[in-house]
């Protein structure tokens, strides 16, 4: 799969023939600060000075060779797609080179912060469920309320936590006919071939 990059971004590592490859490597440690911690602005001062350009031009270059890892990072790329990715931005082989070695060493702590970075959602351990009719009342004769009442055991965060809903038989039909929609969705081949990248 190759990673398409915007001109945007071909526009913010256009900067990086221009430097050397030490300074190559040392946007790359930037990159990964940056996906660390945060922006730094004092990093790109820094680096302005000693390059002799404006410091916006190492911001954008940092960021889009940020992206560049990132984006990979998360498709996974192979080396050969990586490259073929690159050779877009026409950048001489040594740097192709560069980049491609930096892609290696860090791919797999560039997944590692993206992980933690992701939320936690609950995710679900048990249903209990109850059917509840109220069969008739003294002002409303002849009236049938069917209620379904759901208790969902979730694991949050190491923690199991409860949560009771209640819906009318109708809404919880609608709401199968939608799993069961979505699910035979999952069956297409445009959806299988996502799911194949994600992994």
């Amino acid at each position: 799969m190759l990673l398409v990059l915007s001109e945007e971004h071909k526009e913010h590592l256009g900067f990086l023939p221009q430097v050397d490859g030490s300074v190559v490597n040392e946007f790359g440690r930037i990159a990964i600060e940056f996906l660390r911690k945060g922006t730094n602005p004092k990093v790109y001062e820094g680096a302005a000075r000693k390059l002799n350009v404006n410091s916006e031009t190492i911001q954008h270059g940092v960021e889009g060779l940020t992206y560049l890892l990132t984006e990979s990072s998360k498709l996974m790329i192979s080396e050969i797609d990586f490259q073929d990715s690159i050779l877009v931005l026409q950048f001489p082989e040594e740097l192709n080179a560069l980049l491609l070695q930096l892609y290696l060493d860090n791919r797999k702590e560039i997944r590692n912060i993206l992980s933690e970075l992701t939320p936690k959602f609950p995710s679900y351990h048990n249903l209990e469920w109850r059917l509840d009719v109220q069969l008739a009342s003294r002002s409303l004769r002849q009236q049938i309320k069917p209620a379904v009442t759901l208790k969902l055991h979730l694991n949050e965060n190491e923690n199991q936590t409860t949560k009771i809903l209640q819906t009318d038989p109708a809404t919880l039909l609608h709401l199968i006919q939608q799993m069961e929609q979505a699910l035979g969705e999952m069956k297409t081949n445009h959806c299988r071939r996502i799911v194949r990248n994600i992994k």
